[in-house]
């Protein structure tokens, strides 16, 4: 009886954790099955075939043109007019300093530009962090400080006094790694510099006679004649090399596009043209800011939107930016943490912290060709302490990373033909695009698609009018200063 017993019992054992094996296998089933529908639901609601990119591109030349021909805001778009008019046209000589600021830390460059069919010689180039201090401060003692450490930069790489003629006074190209209004920058305007990081606001003065009164008190003969956008500066720099450049992008941690249009297609522009004018005028897009009812947005992007410091602004960078791929990324498997527990019954904590995946470590894991994905393993495992991936969890992620790359670059290349588009040549006249950043520079499958998505919405028959080239000079921020130069040598001769 007692052995019945047992044998008994042990059978009830065995069928109860049969039983618990299989609801625990049915639990997993269905916990993946939800991964795989929050992935296909992703997936399809940032798809981006090529009718949605015309949508895209169609929407953005519509707000291009509603923002050159009024004064007020009639679109997502700035349309900034840039100072820089009369970009390098390759011949200019002469050694040339730059300086770019961008916001904690500044870059400054001189260089020696030797005419057409020459290169270019003595390029230095020195990157200084800006103390919290002076972060803190007016916009006085930040640019009091770029003077000092300019002035030890000069005396470090002094100008050629027989070539450069040291008593005239030194042009110094000036741009920032973000929007800069060209109007208030040469107007009497208030200019909040908080977006320079310095924590006050200028009223009623000059940015550019701020900055010389700085070079001045400092003992430096040196005048800024042109404060832009390095993006502007990006263009300018690709002039220098290729006349037929008409548009210059930025993919970086921020996104934007500036181009050149002739003058009769700006009829905002009210005040006089610069005296090197040629019939073009350089526009600073601010794409970054477009938003349109056609754009591929999905719960992660509105999310990430509302939580962030300017909701409503800068969706298409949003879309676009190597700031916020790595975001949207982390949401998207937060998610699936929290409802499939994908990577565990406990969220890791990681995981839940905002900007803790950033775009470089998604463009690794990403371009993870590896049998079982092991960089993706790994990088999971720096990034948010998931240390318990499986091959196929793995191959979820990498999967995720492609969806939202593939979106972002090919809304990128839709902005492309947008611009290429509101100029009239897709048709009939080959153009040159130069983007610069390491966004597009280093992440090998972005690059290609949004190169891809080019030859799709252009076909076979005007592909070729549009070429697409990586910015000369690598993607140092502000290198394009050096260049600026050239393109107002009578501004301060």
């Amino acid at each position: 009886m007692r052995k019945e017993a047992v044998v008994l019992a042990t059978v009830t054992t065995v069928a109860v954790v049969a039983v618990l094996v299989r609801q625990y296998s049915l639990k997993k089933q269905g916990q993946w099955k939800q991964t795989q529908r929050i992935l296909r639901k992703f997936a399809r609601e940032s798809a981006t075939p090529v009718p949605k990119l015309w949508e895209v591109a169609n929407a953005l030349v519509s707000d291009m043109q509603a923002s050159l021909v009024s004064q007020e805001e009639t679109s997502t778009l700035n349309m900034l007019v840039s100072y820089a008019a009369s970009l390098p046209k390759g011949d200019e000589k002469g050694l040339y300093y730059g300086l770019n600021l961008r916001g904690t830390n500044f870059l400054i460059l001189c260089a020696r530009l030797g005419g057409r069919n020459e290169p270019i010689s003595d390029l230095y180039g020195k990157e200084i962090s800006i103390p919290t201090n002076v972060l803190s401060g007016t916009s006085q003692e930040l640019f009091d400080y770029i003077a000092v450490e300019l002035a030890t930069f000069v005396s470090e790489h002094p100008p050629d006094d027989t070539l450069d003629a040291p008593e005239r006074e030194k042009k110094l190209g000036f741009t920032v790694s973000y929007l800069v209004d060209q109007a208030a920058a040469s107007s009497d305007s208030a200019i909040k510099w908080k977006s320079f990081s310095a924590n006050d606001t200028v009223e009623k003065a000059f940015i550019n006679d701020i900055i010389n009164r700085a070079l001045e008190k400092h003992g430096l003969k040196f005048r800024v004649f042109s404060l832009v956008d390095d993006t502007v500066g990006n263009l300018a720099r690709g002039r220098y090399y290729n006349n037929g450049i008409v548009a210059s992008v930025t993919l970086a941690m921020g996104s934007n596009a500036a181009y050149v249009e002739p003058n009769e297609a700006v009829p905002k522009w009210q005040g006089p043209m610069p005296s090197s004018n040629l019939g073009e005028l350089v526009i600073n897009t601010g794409w970054g800011n477009f938003n349109c009812s056609n754009l591929p947005v999905t719960e992660f992007d509105s999310s990430l939107d509302s939580e962030s410091s300017n909701p409503g602004c800068r969706i298409f960078e949003k879309l676009t930016s190597a700031m916020y791929l790595g975001e949207i990324v982390r949401r998207v498997l937060l998610k699936m943490a929290q409802e499939t527990a994908l990577f565990g019954d406990v969220v890791p904590p990681k995981l839940a912290t905002p900007y803790q995946l950033r775009s470089p470590d998604m463009a690794a894991m990403h371009q993870d060709t590896s049998e079982d994905h092991g960089v993706v393993g790994e990088k999971l495992k720096e990034n948010l302490g998931i240390t318990n991936s499986t091959p196929m969890v793995r191959e979820v992620v990498a999967e995720v990373c492609d969806i939202v790359a593939e979106r972002g670059a090919r809304l990128a290349g839709a902005g492309i033909v947008g611009i290429i588009k509101k100029l009239g040549r897709i048709e009939s006249r080959k153009s040159v695009v130069t983007v610069e950043g390491g966004l597009y520079e280093h992440y090998r499958v972005f690059r290609n698609y949004l190169h891809s998505s080019v030859w799709e919405m252009l076909g076979s028959d005007h592909s070729d009018n549009v070429v697409i080239e990586h910015s000369h000079g690598g993607s140092g921020a502000g290198a394009g200063t050096v260049f600026l130069a050239a393109c107002q040598n009578t501004k301060s001769s």
